[in-house]
């Protein structure tokens, strides 16, 4: 769910372009343009026309395409207008008209009385819906915010983790310098969209492209290394963290096991980096990317390399059990 509501007009007000567009104006009802839009569907309100409210979904945004509203022109001109009058007394957020259909006069004069914002789209029906889907899905997506660097290296959305100071903004920069891109740094908002997807990007857009390096100040990436070195949003397909070295502590040398680490219920593959002096960490992140992309096209280069062994091993004992059998005769 959103972390604050979310209104028709925060919904005829966003900034979308090209195939996300929903190319919305409000043509009536304006006195509810604060109404909030508090479930991510729609319904098509054919059934509630006809008088059937028993089911009736007045909490989602009701969509009226061309069937719609030939039967609504039908009842205005048979002065059938008492299920209008119940469908917009409702607690609908909204009323919407696809193919840039505008109702009649009492229709509008009717919404603008109650207080029901009515919109209107040039889109077609299916068309609009699917983009106004996309839009809740990122809306009412589950989301929070985390401490820590969010960059792409090689195509693949690497999240970098750790305590302040163990070095992520230098990494970071360090990558960038190496042709990789910026994506968020210091507070990185991540939302879960379709259930399995973790999309992460800068908590505040204007800020999100800016990185703080100690003893140097803030810097700002898009001017500094230009616009191919940030991107908005990336998805979260790995997450680095960054640790001070621990002489004490057993690291994992074979990689056969992965971790993980749960981001809003979804799975996220989780690698820890010591970090000491002389170590390049750029590089071991660029390696850890590349095999990350491999291990999603199905090749794992640590079970490949300990299956290699494992036959190895039975070869050489299998000759060995065949020369001492020799040895007796």
């Amino acid at each position: 769910m959103a972390n604050r509501k979310f209104t028709v007009l925060d919904l005829l007000s966003m900034e979308l372009k090209g195939y996300n567009s929903l190319n919305l104006k409000c043509i009536a009802g304006r006195s509810g343009l604060a109404n909030e839009i508090r479930v991510p569907d729609i319904n098509r309100p054919g059934l509630e026309l006809s008088g059937f409210f028993d089911a009736f979904a007045e909490e989602r945004v009701q969509l009226f395409g061309r069937g719609e509203f030939a039967y609504l022109h039908k009842l205005y001109s048979e002065n059938q207008t008492s299920t209008i009058d119940k469908l917009l007394d409702s607690k609908i957020p909204c009323v919407i008209f696809s193919h840039s259909i505008t109702p009649d006069e009492s229709f509008l004069a009717k919404a603008d009385l109650a207080g029901t914002p009515v919109l209107q789209t040039d889109l077609e029906s299916s068309e609009f819906s699917q983009r106004v889907f996309r839009v809740f899905n990122n809306v009412f997506a589950p989301r929070k915010s985390m401490h820590g660097v969010f960059v792409e290296v090689y195509g693949v959305g690497i999240l970098l983790t750790g305590d302040s100071g163990v070095g992520k903004s230098e990494t970071a920069l360090e990558l960038i310098e190496r042709g990789h891109r910026l994506v968020a740094d210091d507070v990185v908002e991540i939302r879960c969209v379709n259930g399995n997807t973790i999309l992460g990007q800068g908590a505040n857009k204007f800020i999100s492209h800016h990185m703080e390096i100690r003893g140097l100040g803030i810097i700002n990436i898009a001017q500094l290394y230009g616009i191919g070195s940030i991107r908005e949003q990336k998805e979260v397909q790995l997450v680095v963290k960054l640790a001070a070295w621990d002489q004490n502590k057993m690291y994992d040398r074979i990689g056969t096991d992965t971790d993980t680490i749960d981001l809003l219920g979804v799975k996220i593959p989780l690698i820890e980096i010591p970090v000491r002096t002389g170590r390049n960490l750029p590089i071991i992140i660029e390696a850890a990317s590349m095999n990350e992309r491999l291990k999603s096209m199905g090749y794992h280069s640590a079970r490949d390399f300990n299956q290699n062994v494992l036959k190895w091993i039975e070869t050489s004992a299998a000759a060995n059990t065949y020369s001492s059998a020799d040895d007796v005769y």
